[in-house]
């Protein structure tokens, strides 16, 4: 087969390669974490809480500046940048999670579920003996638009991770207190 032919024979595939490219894309965009309007705070607390973004916009809000966005590997994904949230702790503190002894706090573990049901887990411990604790934050603005315009809301970062790409959470919709029986 000649050079021409080559070349006639790899066009015929162009067509063919367009309509994969465009269909995965498509499909990857319909298989995307539902963005959320609200979540739930529940198990171990006085009160349970149900957020909504009205609610979120409330709360105290930190500037958290630009955050690189890191996979499993440590590879850079992205940078997010003009980053606002509020603290995780501020939320709990607000659900206000209750032990009958206090050594039974190490005994707790909070769980974030995302609507898709992908799931993070912190220890009480981790959130509030570590530094960790300071930089577990519900994103309510990123990339200069506000949580309601963001694609990914309700976004939980964890700024104190290496690597972010375990804990970067979307479409937060629930919070559980929980304890180790």
């Amino acid at each position: 087969m000649n050079s021409i032919q080559q070349l006639r024979t790899g066009i015929r595939y162009i067509p063919a390669f367009i309509l994969f490219f465009f269909m995965s894309t498509l499909y990857a965009q319909h298989n995307a974490v539902a963005p959320t309007d609200g979540f739930i705070v529940s198990g171990i607390v006085k009160n349970t809480l149900k957020l909504n973004i009205k609610d979120l916009l409330r709360l105290k809000q930190d500037d958290l500046g630009d955050v690189a966005i890191k996979n499993q590997r440590g590879e850079e994904k992205g940078v997010a940048k003009q980053i606002k949230g509020v603290s995780l702790k501020a939320i709990l503190d607000s659900a206000e999670i209750f032990a009958d002894k206090p050594k039974e706090f190490s005994e707790f573990y909070i769980v974030l579920t995302a609507s898709d049901e992908y799931t993070n887990v912190y220890s009480w411990n981790e959130l509030y003996n570590t530094e960790v604790g300071k930089h577990v934050y519900v994103v309510t603005e990123m990339d200069g638009k506000s949580i309601d315009q963001m694609p990914d809301r309700i976004l939980v970062l964890s700024l104190a991770d290496l690597n972010s790409g375990r804990r970067h959470l979307k479409g937060l919709a629930k919070i559980e207190v929980k304890k180790v029986n």
